[in-house]
């Protein structure tokens, strides 16, 4: 059984390969109804825990704390991150594995998936196309953990023209250029795609992880908290809980919104008991979300200005994207190029089943997008330089074939080597890293043969080193389809070596909190 799976902030939508066809898989909720998607919930009482559908039923009782968006949690996460949720940490892998399989058994158990006993669940997945290495490895490890078998991660914009040329180019020759905008629950993705034929080229991404339709549920719920007179210590003396349950009632209004809404009415009992209805203007609420549709707008313009030429179709998916906000301030810019996908919330999986389905019709070509290397010494130590292994925009292999491989040749004049990692998304004219910053963690490695069998080099001083001068030293660094990437160093006169999966793991990690509140018209 081959599945497209899209892990979103708030909704988990799975598509599967069916003789052509790639339909929405359905999963039975506890109350007896069905939906085309599973909650990307999670539910914590001391060391209970629920997930999906059994931990949305949860929220009504405030002894559980149902932690949503736990995919924007995990840009800044590691293996051992934990989640601060106040009266207690929680590991947060921990969590997303367990929600990993409960996927699982939601499919095979209570969905209409049609798969026997121990059938093979093959599965592509959507990353957002900006995810950082760790992001990546933490998902795709998930999801293998918890018994589906990975062929391959495609970043969702790439996804969701696989499913626009399989549906709109069935009859059209020639190659195509579109601008997939994709505005999900808790990302923001833009992606320049050309379809030739069946081959589609990724030109160039762009992405903002902290914009989604969850920040559109955070600002009504504070516009609706403010026209209610409900003061700053009220809110802040909101339950989890009751928090989680106001965002719930603000996100189903907010969907009901049609371009000819004039107002919403939000029931702030469901905050708490006391507090009744209220009226929020529409463009109210229009004019304190515009700022964050505007920033994603910007970004989409900084792409196209960096790849300037004509493009057929602007192509809108995404949860986030239903906002009628979104397509009016689109269709100001781009005019009768905006196209609304039919499958708004699932055409990033339906892509991925297709792509799972048909790998060898429909080709993707994908770039990574961002700068990763180490920073050097130069001029024998007297300065450090940024040495770039991996370019952003370099085409990465596809599913199953080889990684792009770098090698560093070269002879070492310190005991220990200490290799400072990073990703960014831009570097300046005189190749410094510069723009969006992540430090990676650090890793050391041996030299000194004499330091070989040296059990925590952290606690060695640097110093220049005669034996490690007579050494050959050889980096080998891999990246893979889904752009997680690997080194192995290796001393090749003294035949020992040491492999790292680098990512950015933290050997301390800050406890990671979940978003609760978001001020009106923020910006990240």
């Amino acid at each position: 059984m081959r599945l497209g799976v899209d892990f979103g902030t708030n909704r988990t939508v799975v598509a599967a390969a069916d003789r052509g066809n790639y339909p929405l898989v359905s999963f039975d909720a506890p109350d007896g109804s069905t939906s085309d998607w599973f909650p990307s919930l999670v539910a914590v009482r001391g060391t209970e825990r629920l997930y999906g559908w059994h931990a949305w039923e949860a929220q009504a009782d405030d002894s559980w704390t149902v932690v949503r968006s736990i995919k924007r949690l995990l840009e800044n996460a590691g293996p051992d991150s934990v989640l601060d949720l106040g009266e207690q940490h929680v590991k947060l892998t921990d969590l997303l594995h367990g929600f990993t399989r409960a996927l699982q058994t939601a499919l095979r158990e209570t969905s209409n998936l049609r798969n026997t006993p121990g059938e093979l669940l093959e599965t592509v997945l959507g990353v957002p196309a900006h995810a950082n290495s760790n992001q990546r490895f933490l998902t795709v490890d998930a999801f293998r953990a918890a018994g589906f078998h990975v062929l391959g991660v495609l970043n969702e914009p790439s996804a969701a023209s696989i499913e626009f040329g399989h549906r709109q180019r069935q009859s059209k020759a020639g190659h195509e250029t579109i601008l997939v905008y994709d505005l999900g629950g808790g990302t923001f993705d833009a992606s320049l795609v050309t379809l030739d034929e069946n081959v589609h080229h990724v030109i160039a991404s762009e992405g903002i992880p902290t914009i989604g339709g969850d920040d559109f549920d955070h600002i009504l719920a504070e516009l609706a908290l403010e026209a209610a007179a409900i003061d700053a210590e009220q809110r802040d003396n909101l339950s989890a809980g009751a928090w989680f349950r106001l965002l719930e009632e603000c996100r189903c209004k907010k969907e009901a919104l049609n371009p000819n809404s004039r107002r919403i009415v939000v029931d702030l009992e469901h905050g708490h008991p006391d507090w009744t209805s209220i009226h929020v203007p529409v463009t109210e609420f229009y004019e304190a979300a515009r700022p964050l549709v505007e920033e994603t707008l910007a970004a989409a313009e900084e792409l196209l200005s960096r790849h300037p030429g004509e493009f057929e179709a602007l192509y809108i998916t995404g949860g986030g994207s239903e906002l009628p906000l979104v397509a009016r301030v689109l269709r100001e810019r781009f005019g009768r190029r905006v196209r609304r996908s039919a499958f708004t919330r699932s055409a990033t999986a339906i892509g991925l089943a297709i792509q799972a389905d048909q790998p060898e019709t429909y080709r993707v070509s994908e770039r990574l997008s961002r700068f990763f290397g180490v920073w050097r010494e130069a001029d024998s130590g007297r300065r450090i330089v940024f040495d770039p292994l991996f370019a952003k925009g370099v085409h990465l292999p596809s599913a199953g074939e080889p990684p792009l491989a770098i090698r560093r040749v070269y002879i070492p004049v310190h005991n220990v080597g200490h290799f400072r990692f990073l990703e960014c998304s831009h570097r300046g004219a005189d190749g410094a890293p510069n723009g969006e910053i992540s430090l990676w963690d650090e890793i050391r490695f041996p030299f000194d043969p004499g330091l070989e069998d040296c059990p925590d080099l952290a606690k060695v001083d640097v110093t220049r080193s005669p034996a490690a001068s007579l050494q050959s030293v050889e980096e080998v660094y891999e990246c893979d389809s889904s752009g997680s990437i690997a080194v192995t160093i290796s001393n090749r006169k003294n035949q020992y070596l040491r492999e790292f999966r680098l990512a950015r793991w933290s050997h301390d990690p800050k406890p990671v909190k979940p978003v609760q509140r978001r001020k009106k018209g923020a910006a990240s």
